[in-house]
């Protein structure tokens, strides 16, 4: 059942105080529940919703977003969790507390980040367990509590005596480097430390190495796919992966110092793969799961759509890539993204947890997904404020 989002945020809140809301202790989801609750794709989602428009003014943003964000909180408020597919949704919820002025959000969060105690997922140097650093980082430019960061810093300064494996990157699938490497570079930013930039640096640059095709300028999931083609012949290149990428990467450029001479190197992924994005969105605005062979999926795939918007929209905002050029791009983006929100606010058409593209229904939505959506929001927002709209 779904309940009504204060019902749902003041069971979140008694769950983490150790008792429901009749008073009896809450124990932990099973993880057939985690599951459903990560997303599912009913057969009957019920109707799209009529009320909510694709313009790009700041009250039209802001009600697709809030619909969207108080549906799936409704849904996981009672379910916490450190791992990535949260993380990426907490993510998107403490932007679009910032930018609808909705502390509930953020509060959600943050007792999250209290009910873990502030700590990373269970395997120390996998970078799908570090991704709710991001959260945490967040959370600690808010409040400078060093217990906030503590645990973090005390597990990197571990992972970062560890010996690279010439035959494994740590960063050895294209999805890491959003997981991962903001949150390396966030803790250089907060703690005026660069070692952890020299270790991202170095990491993002052995996974580039692998997975960067030059041509085509997008990357590869992993190197499995360094051989696999599409049914047209064409390269494999999945659609969230490089969201994923995207996303990363303007991420990590929000906490590198203005004067870093890193910045290039990032800057010019970001740029490049915006251009190759841009030549091959849909006519509806998204892209498909499988970037280079769009005839063969028949849906679009809103999460890494969604990535694609936000990144491409904070490079506007961010005067990196040229708004005559992308202005459209992002505008036909996010009408296309506000057209698979259904009249509860569920947000469909996002393809299942996987490692490649996939079908899926339009009914599917998923928690990253929604995070993904949020980002992408709050920086359209603020495209669309700059512009007076």
């Amino acid at each position: 059942m779904v309940l009504p989002a204060k019902i749902a945020v003041a069971a979140f809140l008694a769950m983490i105080a150790g008792t429901s809301l009749g008073g009896g202790v809450l124990a932990q989801p099973t993880e057939a529940k985690r599951a459903a609750l990560d997303g599912d794709a009913p057969s009957d989602p019920g109707p799209l919703a009529t009320n909510l428009s694709p313009a790009l003014k700041p009250v039209a943003i802001q009600a697709a977003m809030r619909k969207v964000a108080d549906w799936q909180t409704a849904r996981v408020a009672d379910t916490p969790s450190k791992g990535w597919t949260y993380a990426t949704l907490y993510a998107g919820l403490l932007s679009a507390s910032e930018t609808l002025k909705e502390p509930r959000y953020r509060d959600l969060v943050l007792h999250v980040a209290e009910h873990y105690d502030w700590t990373l997922g269970p395997n120390q140097a996998f970078a799908d367990d570090q991704a709710i650093g991001q959260s945490y980082l967040w959370l600690y430019r808010q409040s400078p509590e060093p217990d906030r960061i503590q645990p973090l810093r005390a597990q990197f300064d571990s992972i970062m005596q560890l010996p690279d494996n010439p035959d494994k990157p740590v960063w050895w699938w294209c999805d890491a480097l959003f997981m991962a490497p903001p949150v390396w570079s966030g803790l250089a930013s907060v703690t005026h430390d660069p070692k952890y930039i020299g270790y991202m640096n170095h990491e993002w640059k052995v996974t580039s190495d692998l997975l960067w095709d030059p041509q085509e300028r997008l990357f590869f999931r992993d190197k499995a796919y360094l051989v696999k083609r599409e049914k047209n012949g064409r390269k494999v290149f999945w659609s969230r992966g490089n969201g994923w990428v995207m996303g990363g990467l303007v991420r990590v450029l929000e906490t590198l110092p203005a004067n870093s001479p890193d910045r290039a190197f990032y800057l010019e992924k970001l740029q490049q793969m915006a251009d190759s994005v841009a030549k091959i969105q849909s006519p509806d605005g998204l892209w498909r799961a499988g970037l280079l062979d769009a005839d063969d999926y028949r849906y679009p795939e809103v999460s890494g759509s969604a990535f694609f918007v936000y990144a491409i929209a904070w490079g506007i905002n961010h005067h990196v890539l040229d708004a005559k050029r992308f202005d459209p791009v992002v505008e036909k983006g996010w009408a296309g993204l506000v057209k698979h929100i259904y009249a509860d606010g569920r947000l469909g058409c996002i393809q299942p947890v996987g490692e490649a593209p996939g079908a899926y229904t339009e009914s599917a939505s998923y928690v990253f997904g929604v995070g993904a959506l949020l980002l992408a929001g709050s920086e359209v927002n603020e495209m669309s404020t700059k512009k007076g709209n």
